[in-house]
């Protein structure tokens, strides 16, 4: 069997316990994590901020998105391309509207700029201490960070999406820092387990 079917088999079977570890964790635990981000890992001033409009199960960054804008940062969320390009980001603040996007998504309509962000809040399904990080199969985030080095990128999650380790390929960004609503956790590639909770 090829090395990267036996890969997809483990990340498919990752997926699956990663979402039964979520389900029952409360989205709204969001205003938590929104705290720990605005004190321990804020964007720069000025910093153009990406993030992502929550779905389902997902911790709820609208907190710290609101936040954010509060203190003067341009908010951009994702717009979804066809598979294998990476995510373009359109400017977008509260009170603007969304429109439907692939994937059950939702995302500033055609008329909002395209902007190119300067910090990423990442969503994952789990994460592990070397700052690897599991999505849900696109690939879409791997190839925008990717495609974005100056950018910062931090994961953010509930405490428990969290496990001692993920499969994991050459093609797989890992991320430096993740947040959740119990603090910051830092891969062990930067040396830090946990600076925060």
């Amino acid at each position: 069997m090829p090395n990267d079917t036996l890969l997809d088999e483990r990340k498919a079977a990752a997926r699956r316990q990663a979402l039964v570890r979520r389900a029952g964790a409360v989205p709204g635990q969001g205003v938590w994590l929104a705290a720990q981000v605005l004190c321990h890992a804020a964007p720069q001033p000025g910093a153009v901020v990406a993030g992502f409009w929550p779905m389902g199960e997902e911790i709820d960054i609208r907190p710290l998105l609101l936040a954010l804008q509060g203190r003067g940062h341009v908010l951009a969320l994702p717009v979804t391309p066809r598979r294998g390009q990476p995510l373009r980001f359109r400017r977008w603040g509260f009170g603007q509207g969304l429109v439907a996007g692939p994937y059950g998504t939702s995302q500033p309509g055609p008329e909002a700029p395209e902007v190119t962000p300067d910090f990423l809040l990442v969503p994952l399904l789990a994460f592990d201490v070397a700052g690897h990080r599991l999505g849900y199969g696109g690939g879409y985030y791997d190839r925008t960070l990717a495609g974005l080095p100056q950018a910062q990128a931090l994961g953010v999650a509930f405490a428990c999406q969290r496990v001692a380790a993920l499969p994991h390929g050459p093609y797989d960004m890992p991320l430096p820092r993740i947040a959740t609503e119990a603090g910051l956790f830092e891969s062990e590639a930067c040396g830090a387990d946990s600076v925060s909770g």
